[in-house]
């Protein structure tokens, strides 16, 4: 009997894994993805500081989320589809490492990008990673009849859109943000439509490691800005940065804290709750990288390097951090009990009024270490309440 071992090393039926399954965590496909995605969300933040610091904000907002959709949208699919289906056999294997060659497309793209307003290299990397992804979907058609319908509308919706941003390449310039508008909609209804026609059986404590992992990806940004500024300082003999690096440290800190305070919280099994938890993620993603790009304005002001206020430079901290408080509200806590619940949009509330004060971002780290030390409290007399 011939042995069909050789076959299935390469190629295996891919079927639907289970939810339950036990000890699933990432695997070294699933970081090296993430490694490589680092490139570009680190041009994207870097693109946003450039831009900030000349006194372009609308044109540096625009394009940073802009590009940041890209990259989250794409990681966020193949997170998904991972969790559900990984087979890991070399075609697999195979079709991940294209959607990572995109992934650094798309990052080449990002400076003229933000220069020149030319989405055409990301529109192209963005476009193979997708497809790639098709491949994979198309996979699940033939190795999953019980979810085939479901895998059909994700392989057709992308396929779809895709060309659709093809195409948005050929339209005049007036009309290239709406069609921009209208894609995004079209990319995010795909998965809604996919997943109430059938569940792909995903896993919940994978794909909370899975953001969790991505977290550290975007903190890392935040951690290369205030290194950056403690080796400015030092080269400038500027002692007020070594003040902004301890202030952008605490910063960081602090976010790391409250996101991984609660250990491994799960996205809702519903499809409703799913989804608002997954999308919702963008806005943490997004704002924490932000941060990063604010600490490196800031750092220009203090350096007399950029083209704006100091008030505008501590908004340009102020803003993101504001932002990813209210994310982890509505995503973490909102549907939780205690003092800690209502405490943080009214941190968040704090936090956009510290540019109006001397020295905002240590104010607005001095903020972040109150809310971390409240949270402490109230989870110890949560314990001691429930012992």
């Amino acid at each position: 009997m011939t042995s069909t071992a050789p076959f299935r090393a390469w190629y295996r039926p891919m079927r639907a894994r289970r939810p339950e399954e036990e000890h699933r965590s990432a695997t070294p496909l699933e970081l090296f993805f993430d490694l490589c995605f680092v490139v570009a969300v680190a041009q994207t933040s870097e693109g946003l500081h450039h831009d900030v610091a000349a006194g372009h904000l609308g044109h540096g907002l625009f394009s940073y989320l802009s590009v940041f959709f890209a990259i989250w949208w794409a990681w966020v699919n193949y997170t998904w589809f991972a969790s559900a289906y990984d087979t890991d056999d070399d075609v697999y294997r195979l079709t991940v490492l294209v959607q990572i060659a995109g992934a650094l497309i798309l990052a080449a793209g990002v400076p003229r990008a933000f220069a020149e307003a030319d989405f055409t290299t990301i529109t192209y990397g963005y476009v193979v990673m997708r497809l790639a992804a098709v491949v994979n979907w198309l996979r699940a058609v033939a190795g999953d009849p019980q979810r085939r319908a479901t895998a059909l509308i994700f392989a057709l919706g992308v396929a779809v859109v895709q060309a659709g941003w093809l195409a948005r390449l050929l339209l005049p310039p007036a009309w290239l943000a709406p069609a921009f508008v209208v894609l995004v909609v079209a990319d995010l209804l795909v998965p809604v439509v996919g997943e109430r026609r059938g569940r792909t059986t995903w896993h919940p404590h994978h794909i909370a490691e899975r953001y969790q992992l991505f977290t550290l990806i975007v903190l890392g940004e935040v951690v290369l800005s205030t290194s950056v500024a403690i080796q400015r300082g030092v080269d400038a003999g500027n002692e007020q940065l070594w003040s902004l690096a301890a202030a952008g440290t605490v910063i960081v800190f602090a976010i790391w804290w409250v996101y991984f305070d609660r250990p491994d919280p799960l996205p809702p099994r519903s499809v409703r709750g799913a989804l608002f938890w997954g999308y919702g993620h963008y806005f943490v993603f997004s704002s924490i990288a932000a941060v990063g790009a604010g600490l490196a304005v800031a750092v220009d002001r203090d350096l007399d390097a950029g083209a704006v206020s100091g008030r505008l430079a501590g908004y340009a901290v102020a803003a993101p951090v504001a932002v990813f408080l209210l994310a982890l509200w509505a995503l973490h806590l909102r549907a939780k009990r205690g003092l800690v619940v209502g405490l943080f949009p009214a941190a968040a509330a704090l936090v956009l009024v510290a540019p109006w004060l001397p020295m905002p971002i240590d104010v607005i780290a001095g903020l972040l270490v109150v809310l971390v030390a409240v949270t402490l409290v109230e989870r110890h007399r949560s314990a001691t309440r429930t012992a």
